[in-house]
């Protein structure tokens, strides 16, 4: 047995919102995907480069310009596919020039996904295989993306270290994140790592004894 882990991942905080644009690759075949370019496309580029990796997916969790507002300039770059997000997240992705101009970020440009994504669905980078769960709550068709070998999940702003995603958005639901997290996530399993939207990275175990909205004592005391 290798001890050597089949994927390697790497956050590169972008855009004045610092978001947690997520670099992630096959280890064997150097093969990589972009998850949730926001912003700063050429520090994305350089830093493929310096690790010597090949692009080959674009993965958006969803719609936000904070998340997603790159894309186009990242494909436009690389001609790579964009994979995600679930087609509810439709009406933000055609609004992002326009949430772009208003926060400060001209360059941010909407896109079609050349695959939009549902529960279930599978997706691959290099030999490896990423599992698609729709999780429906901060945005409606936010998804997360999930390695179950390696015991990792890059779940956008569904969950956060000590909190959860916003829900006062149009078409949120406190009720959808709450399910999403609980019902979704937490039989993933304790021991996985995952990657937040924004902020340090935690494991689905940590949140659930600790987390003041989603811990099994919070939520037993709601």
């Amino acid at each position: 047995m290798s001890d050597t882990p089949p994927i390697h991942a790497l956050i590169a905080p972008v855009t004045p919102l610092a978001q947690n644009c997520t670099i992630v690759w096959c280890t064997k075949t150097k093969k990589a995907a972009i998850i949730d370019p926001g912003g700063e496309v050429p520090r994305l580029m350089a830093a493929l480069e310096q690790h010597g990796l090949t692009l080959e997916k674009i993965w958006i969790t969803h719609g936000h310009l904070d998340h997603a507002g790159g894309t186009a300039a990242l494909k436009a770059a690389t001609g790579v596919p964009i994979e995600g997000p679930h087609p509810d997240d439709a009406f933000w992705i055609d609004e992002i020039e326009t949430a772009g101009a208003k926060y400060g970020m001209p360059d941010a440009k909407s896109f079609t996904p050349d695959r939009w994504l549902q529960d279930g669905d599978v997706v691959t980078l290099g030999e490896t295989e990423f599992e698609v769960i729709h999780c429906p709550g901060h945005t409606p068709g936010h998804v997360v993306f999930f390695h179950r070998e390696a015991k990792f999940a890059q779940v956008g702003d569904v969950l956060f270290q000590g909190s959860i995603g916003r829900t006062d958005f149009p078409r949120g639901s406190y009720p959808d994140l709450i399910a999403s997290i609980t019902q979704k996530l937490w039989p993933l399993g304790e021991n996985v790592a995952f990657v937040p939207g924004h902020g340090p990275m935690s494991t689905f175990g940590r949140e659930r004894q600790t987390n003041p909205f989603v811990s099994d004592e919070a939520l037993s005391d709601a």
